[in-house]
């Protein structure tokens, strides 16, 4: 009886595990009215201990060596190839320039160019590689510390690998969704996450060139990434217009309001944890 107990207890506790390694639905951590433009990044190293043969990396919000919600840049040298390696934590990406693969180590090479797409599951044993002459990258993660770790630690946490090169995006105009007016041309393609109240998810906007309107922030975590193309943001018509070029980065505070403009058609990564109005 006593060993029956002891296997009990033990199954208890790896199904605690891999309950726990599931990536969270929400985000708790309130957003901020705020700017952080393309050219006033500070670069470091995605994995200190390797030095320069890591990818460089640079937070957007967040940071990825705690255990909360975090968003970042990175940075890969022409002809980068990681080792086999897995991450103990699920993250989600978008190429902003470049090319990028991530996959199984025995994959067909699948380069995704800038505005495609990926998920990468915690657990799963994968290599990175980069294969263009600039390569920069956006990655969201829900929960940390971000860090790599061997594959021999590979696990198996229910989630399942995503590549989605940019031709196989799926772009819904103001008749398929209501949150944008019909009057704006902008174009959506949802990413991850779910629509249900209170929960996370994220999607691409795609704005027109001259495009001149506002976004409303609705909920309590808002997050936004220019992936290509330009905009002119200001939370206020008193306010400084600031220019974002890919790779910015602006937060709105619940209820808030971003003046956008555009001189060229425009992508921007949207992250929230609940609704939004583009006019």
């Amino acid at each position: 009886m006593k060993n029956i107990l002891s296997i009990l207890a033990v199954a208890a506790v790896f199904a605690s595990n891999k309950i726990t390694a599931q990536t969270p639905t929400t985000d708790d951590i309130k957003s901020v009215n705020e700017v952080v433009t393309a050219d006033n990044v500070e670069w470091g190293w995605l994995n200190p201990l390797r030095g320069d043969k890591s990818p460089a990396a640079r937070e957007l919000w967040g940071d990825r060596t705690k255990n909360e919600p975090a968003g970042f840049l990175v940075k890969f040298k022409k002809g980068f190839s990681s080792p086999p390696h897995i991450h103990n934590i699920t993250y989600r990406g978008v190429v902003i320039k470049g090319l990028l693969h991530n996959d199984d180590e025995n994959a067909e090479k699948q380069c995704l160019p800038a505005g495609s797409y990926w998920q990468q599951p915690a657990g799963e044993a994968h290599i990175t590689a980069a294969d263009g002459e600039e390569n920069l990258a956006f990655l969201d993660i829900q929960e940390g510390p971000y860090l790599v770790k061997p594959t021999s630690e590979a696990f198996d946490n229910g989630e399942r690998p995503v590549n989605v090169d940019k031709t196989n995006l799926v772009w819904l105009n103001a008749n398929d969704i209501q949150w944008v007016s019909e009057k704006s041309n902008v174009e959506t393609a949802f990413l991850w996450g779910s629509h249900e109240k209170n929960q996370l998810r994220a999607a691409l906007l795609k704005l027109p060139a001259g495009f001149n309107g506002k976004i409303k922030n609705l909920s309590p975590n808002f997050r936004a990434v220019v992936i290509s193309g330009e905009v002119t943001h200001q939370f206020s018509k008193k306010d400084t217009k600031n220019e974002l070029q890919p790779g910015s980065y602006f937060g709105a505070e619940e209820n808030a309001t971003s003046i956008i403009s555009t001189a060229k058609e425009t992508v921007i990564y949207i992250r929230s944890n609940g609704d939004y109005e583009v006019k």
